[in-house]
């Protein structure tokens, strides 16, 4: 079988007798030329079959016109909206996007950095493993110009682009809708290093809820988790359960961990909310799914992940403004949403 022969500027500047700088400047619209010479070339480019070779291009400036996404899985709901977003402002600017998961691993977080940068992408979004107690595999990308923004898992002190949730008013608004249905003793799921904000900040806003409104911070009700995931919420409740003075309340970090303790507390026979009132957080489609519906928090996914690749653009075309020295773009608009798990008044 003959192999398919891709179709070069060289053969088009061949059939048209031109010189193959002519094709190229008629390709990218330039002024020197005129309407009719690039219309006839980009005409016959297309009845060659003729599709631009961006990879070499952009090798050839060290630009790949490509941005890296690297996340904990795609597997999660809010991430795929997440990455749903990236992808539709880098495609609104001719860029494609490669998708990494670093399964929570900090070891597979840092192999993967390599790979991102090995392959010379544009610019690079992260959201943080749950393990990373360290971002020097990420100076790569600062110390060579190449835009890095991470979002919602974000480090403490890393001095690039961020965008977040304000997590700590989403943590107290969460664990205050609990106390005002009534709730006293409030257990709280938490997770990842202390190097990370996202989980450390809810349970900030869930400790401050409980200061505020004269309750007891009971360590016991904490429980730190290695993964955000539905077996270790379901170890996690059990041993809550298993307190000589049970929870009346949980605030879990994600809805996943929310579904863990509602079917949890079914299995034991406990009621929800009567006895047990859960919000999670995330608004995940499963929210609504399980029987009794999970109250939770709403999270804008897949603006956030916009607006991380219109930072990751704009940096890369050096687009100056008033703003250009804001290192942060945070996202106000947390709402709990009161479902059936919750709702005890």
């Amino acid at each position: 079988m003959e192999e398919h022969k891709h179709v070069t500027i060289y053969d088009i500047a061949k059939k048209l007798n031109l010189a193959t700088s002519t094709i190229s400047r008629a390709l990218k619209d330039h002024h020197s030329l005129s309407d009719k010479t690039i219309k006839k070339v980009k005409q016959t480019a297309r009845e060659m079959g003729f599709v631009p070779n961006t990879l070499a291009a952009g090798l050839r400036g060290n630009k790949s016109k490509t941005i890296g996404i690297l996340i904990p899985t795609v597997t999660q709901p809010f991430l795929s909206s997440l990455i749903s977003g990236i992808e539709i402002a880098a495609r609104k600017s001719e860029y494609s996007v490669i998708i990494m998961q670093s399964h929570d691993s900090y070891e597979v977080e840092v192999d993967l950095a390599k790979s991102l940068y090995s392959n010379r992408v544009s610019g690079v979004i992260c959201s943080l493993a749950m393990e990373t107690k360290d971002t020097s595999h990420f100076k790569q990308f600062s110390n060579n110009n190449i835009p890095l923004v991470f979002v919602d898992r974000v480090p403490r002190d890393y001095d690039t682009f961020r965008v977040v949730i304000n997590n700590h008013l989403a943590g107290y608004k969460a664990t205050k809708h609990l106390i005002e249905q009534g709730c006293k003793r409030i257990a709280h799921l938490t997770a990842g290093s202390e190097f990370g904000t996202l989980y450390n900040e809810r349970k900030r806003g869930y400790i401050d809820a409980l200061l505020e409104h004269d309750l007891p911070i009971d360590e016991n009700l904490i429980i730190s988790l290695k993964q955000m995931t539905y077996e270790e919420g379901v170890k996690a409740c059990n041993h809550l359960f298993d307190l000589k003075e049970a929870p009346d309340g949980l605030f879990a970090p994600g809805d996943i961990l929310a579904v863990s303790a509602v079917q949890t507390a079914k299995k034991r026979g406990i009621k929800v909310p009567e006895e047990f009132a859960v919000i999670g957080f995330n608004n995940d489609p499963i929210s609504e799914i399980i029987e009794p519906n999970i109250s939770t928090i709403t999270h804008p996914a897949e603006k956030m992940g916009k607006a991380a690749a219109e930072l990751i653009i704009k940096n890369l075309k050096s687009v100056k403004d008033e703003d250009e020295d804001a290192k942060e773009i945070t996202f106000l608009n947390t709402q709990v949403l009161i479902r059936e798990s919750s709702r005890k008044i």
